[in-house]
């Protein structure tokens, strides 16, 4: 942690949701709480200390930590599940000191009071804003009697991000296990989208195949896209038949002890492309390929990008989607009528992960560790009057995650068949 003269960080826990009625919402713990804490729980937060006596070059803090959960409660613990408690958080989590949430009120102005620098992330949730800003208020109404409220705010994110971006060893060993499990999905999808299902029926597969390794589920709404709905980026498994001679769409990644992957396929519904979707296949996928093999040390997100839109660029004009030259069409930005999503994002505990994409005004620059998406697409509305009549309804994305290495980068979802004739041969029937 920057020392900044000293400080202290505050991460919220996540709060359970009502569903409806007096349902919950399946609980997910705040990422950015779960990544310094390990705490899986609701409700509460954690304080990070540093302090200005460690000297300002060793990255140090000063080890004091500090947790507010849910006290035991047996009564309720009964209907709802074990919690660990104050004394838990201490002996289990390592807190140094740990309170009841129903002190937070009370000893949080204590717990500021002198520290001249406060991490904490405004904006995010409005409670929590209204409840920093009491503490800050009380503080500074006592400073004829010695309060110092901290008199610099910053991003918690500007130092948590970072750190979330580059991913350690045991991070990197949680993301393979989400792509295997994925994996193991994307193949049941395939065997599993016959024309006469739907879509719902192939999303079971999928995510059954997620609990059953272990995993916690989705780690985002599952995406499942027969025929026209496949032109639709962000639509939701539905009520949709898969039918003779379309494709299937599937973008779906497992969430595996807060990590998750995120992998696009396409695939014949048929089990055999024809012509001209092999053609386009091939368009997406020859993009696709150039741009993992531009994922290096020192390489931006913004020249993978361009890398693959001029290679989509030439493949939409020898399928006809297009006119004229590729300098002229990737000057009027003609393309995006086909394409018109970027090509990566970083890829961690969430799906579109933290970190700055700027550094200075400017892309910046990959580094080992960094886990990234590359994703290319073709999406031709069923509409489209001006297109092939082959191509129209197909949307076609091919997505990878891929992790930079000191000499390159590894694609850590290649186990997923994506070559035109590996994906026939999954989809036999």
């Amino acid at each position: 942690m920057r020392r900044e003269g000293g400080g202290v960080m505050i991460l919220p826990a996540a709060e359970e949701k009502v569903r409806n009625s007096d349902v919950e919402y399946v609980f997910r713990q705040d990422s950015d709480y779960a990544y310094a804490t390990g705490f899986d729980e609701p409700t509460g937060c954690a304080l990070i200390f540093s302090t200005a006596q460690a000297p300002e070059d060793t990255g140090e803090v000063d080890g004091r930590y500090v947790l507010f959960v849910r006290p035991k409660d047996p009564e309720r613990e009964i209907w709802t599940g074990r919690r660990a408690g104050v004394e838990g958080a201490k002996e289990i989590y390592g807190a140094d000191d740990a309170y009841s949430v129903g002190e937070l009120e009370a000893r949080l102005a204590g717990l500021l009071d002198g520290k001249p620098t406060l991490w904490f992330r405004f904006g995010q949730d409005p409670i929590w804003d209204a409840r920093i800003g009491r503490a800050l208020c009380d503080l500074r109404s006592r400073a004829r009697s010695g309060a110092v409220a901290p008199t610099r705010l910053i991003d918690s994110g500007v130092v948590l991000h970072e750190l979330r971006l580059r991913k350690s060893p045991p991070e990197i060993a949680l993301i393979r296990k989400a792509a295997e499990i994925t994996a193991e999905a994307h193949l049941a999808a395939m065997r599993a989208g016959r024309p006469g299902r739907c879509e719902f029926e192939v999303q079971a597969e999928i995510e059954y195949a997620f609990r059953r390794r272990g995993g916690a589920g989705p780690g985002y709404g599952t995406i499942v896209a027969a025929g026209p709905n496949s032109t639709i980026l962000h639509y939701r498994a539905g009520n949709a038949t898969l039918r003779e001679g379309e494709l299937c769409l599937v973008d779906a990644g497992g969430e595996y002890d807060f990590y998750t992957a995120d992998v696009t396929r396409a695939f014949p519904i048929s089990g055999a492309f024809t012509r001209a979707q092999r053609k386009a296949y091939e368009v997406v996928l020859a993009a696709q390929l150039e741009g993992i093999a531009a994922v290096k040390p020192g390489a931006t997100l913004e020249g993978i990008h361009g890398a693959v839109v001029k290679r989509l660029v030439e493949g939409m004009l020898e399928l006809g989607l297009l006119q004229g030259t590729v300098e002229e069409r990737l000057a009027d930005k003609a393309y995006r009528k086909y394409y018109m999503h970027r090509t990566s994002h970083w890829l961690g505990m969430d799906v579109h992960d933290v970190g700055e994409y700027y550094s200075g005004g400017v892309p910046r620059t990959l580094e080992p560790g960094m886990v990234l998406t590359v994703e290319p697409g073709l999406y031709v509305s069923a509409d489209d009057a001006g297109a092939p009549e082959a191509l129209r309804g197909v949307g076609i994305r091919i997505e990878d995650d891929v992790l930079v290495t000191a000499s390159g980068q590894e694609n850590l979802t290649a186990a997923v068949p994506k070559q035109p004739d590996e994906v026939e041969a999954c989809c036999a029937r």
